[in-house]
C-alpha cells in the first residue's frame, strides 16, 4: 500500500477514528485504525466494538492495500506535521511497518495485519430516511445535557430516539433524563421514518455523531434497527449497538396542569444564576426564586461562606411563589434557550418545573425542585 494525502484532509480523519478508540482496552488491535487504500480513495476505520466509524477521504492511491495502525500514535503524529504538508504513507506488509513521510519527517510504525480487524456484523435496518444536519443536531444537541451518567440505571445512559404523537401528529423525538431533569425536543418526521423502533442511542454515540453533523447543508442517512443506528454522510459512516434496555414512560413526569407562568430574559436570568451561585457550596449548589408581581428574586444562603441576591424583571402574575432549584440544573435548561425568552410554568415549590422557549412546544424542559 503506498499514498499520498493532504495533511489537513488526513488528520480530520484520524482525529475521528482516534476519538472512537478505547484509550485502555487488553485487545492490542482494538487500539488501531484500518488503512484501506484504493483507485483515488482511502477509507479510514476504527471500533471499540460498539461503535464502529469509517471515514473516507480522497489520496493519490499509487499502490492499493491495507493494514492497520494504532490510531492514537498516528493523529499525534499528523497533528504535530506542519501545515499544508504532502503525507507520504506506505506499508510494508513483510516488516509489518507503516511509513509516514513529509517533508524532512519519517516515521516508521509498528502495524497489525488488516485480517485480525473486528469488522461490525451487518444488520437488516427497520426504517432507513434521510434528514438534514441541522435537525439532527438540535435534536441531540439540546437533550444530551441531560443523560444520566450513573451506570445502575443504564437505560437512562443515552438519548432515546422515537417517533411519538406530537400535537400535530407523529414527530420524530429525543428524549433525556436522570431523574432531576429532563428534555424532550421533537421535530417533523421524516419520509420512511414511521416504522421505525424506538432505541437508545448510547451517549459515546451521541458525542462522536455531533461531528457529523456540523455541516447545514449535508442530508445525513439514517438507518435503525432493534439493536444498532446507522447515520452516513456522504464519507463518514457511523455505525453504533444501542443501549438493551426499555426507556421509562417520561410521559408521566411531564407536569400539564401547572398554571404559574414566568417569563424571562433567557440569557438574563442564566447570568444572574450564575452570579449569585459563586457564594454556594459546590455541594448543594442551591438557588431561591421568589416569585412576586413581575419581580424575581434569585438567592443563595451558604452558611460557610456567604449570601448572595440579584432582582430581575420579568412578566409574573400569579401569588407570590418561593421555590429552590440546583443551580447547574437551571443553567444548562437556561442555555438551551436559543429565543430571547424563556417561559417557566410552576405549580408549587414541591412539584416539577416546565420551561420553553416562548410558546414553541417542540422543545420543552422539566427540572425537579430542590429544598431550600
Amino acid at each position: 500500500m503506498k499514498f499520498s494525502i493532504e495533511r489537513a484532509t488526513l488528520l480530520k480523519a484520524v482525529a475521528q477514528a482516534q476519538s472512537v478508540v478505547e484509550r485502555r482496552n487488553t485487545i492490542p488491535i482494538l487500539a488501531n485504525v484500518l488503512i484501506e487504500a484504493a483507485e483515488a480513495t482511502v477509507s479510514l476505520r476504527a471500533t471499540d466494538l460498539d461503535i464502529e466509524v469509517t471515514d473516507k477521504v480522497p489520496a493519490m492511491v499509487e499502490r492499493a492495500g491495507a493494514t492497520t495502525v494504532n490510531a492514537v500514535l498516528l493523529h499525534d503524529i499528523v497533528r504535530k506535521l506542519p501545515d499544508g504538508a504532502l503525507v507520504q504513507i506506505a506499508s510494508d506488509a513483510a516488516a509489518g511497518r507503516l511509513s509516514v513521510q513529509a517533508g524532512r519527517s519519517s516515521f516508521s510504525l509498528a502495524t497489525l495485519p488488516r485480517e485480525d480487524f473486528p469488522v461490525m456484523a451487518s444488520t437488516d435496518y427497520a426504517a432507513n430516511f434521510s434528514c438534514p444536519a441541522p435537525v439532527l443536531r438540535r435534536l441531540f444537541d439540546k437533550s444530551k445535557f441531560a443523560i444520566s451518567t450513573e451506570e445502575t440505571r443504564y437505560y437512562l445512559n443515552g438519548v432515546y430516539l422515537h417517533v411519538a404523537q406530537g400535537e400535530d401528529g407523529p414527530v420524530l423525538r429525543c428524549v433525556a433524563t436522570d431523574g432531576h431533569r429532563l428534555a424532550r425536543i421533537d421535530a417533523p418526521l421524516p419520509d420512511g421514518a414511521q416504522g421505525m423502533p424506538g432505541v437508545i442511542v448510547p451517549r459515546k454515540t451521541v458525542l462522536e455523531l455531533r461531528k457529523l453533523l456540523d455541516d447545514d447543508e449535508t442530508q445525513i442517512a439514517v438507518s435503525v434497527s432493534e439493536t444498532k443506528v446507522r447515520l452516513a454522510t456522504p464519507q463518514i459512516t457511523l455505525t453504533s449497538k444501542v443501549i438493551d434496555g426499555t426507556f421509562p414512560d417520561y410521559s408521566r413526569v411531564i407536569p400539564i396542569a401547572n398554571t404559574r407562568r414566568l417569563e424571562v430574559d433567557a440569557a438574563e436570568f442564566a447570568r444572574a444564576v450564575d452570579r449569585v451561585a459563586t457564594v454556594s457550596s459546590e455541594r448543594s449548589r442551591a438557588v431561591k426564586l421568589q416569585l412576586d408581581e413581575d419581580r424575581l428574586i434569585l438567592s443563595v444562603t451558604a452558611p460557610d461562606s456567604g449570601a448572595a441576591e440579584e432582582e430581575l424583571a420579568v412578566a409574573y402574575g400569579d401569588e407570590r411563589l418561593d421555590i429552590g432549584f440546583n443551580a447547574k440544573y437551571l443553567l444548562e435548561i437556561a442555555s438551551q434557550v436559543d429565543r430571547e425568552n424563556a417561559v417557566f410554568l410552576f405549580n408549587s415549590s414541591g412539584d416539577p418545573t416546565l420551561m420553553r422557549e416562548g410558546d414553541d412546544t417542540s422543545a420543552i424542559y422539566v427540572v425537579m425542585p430542590m429544598r431550600v
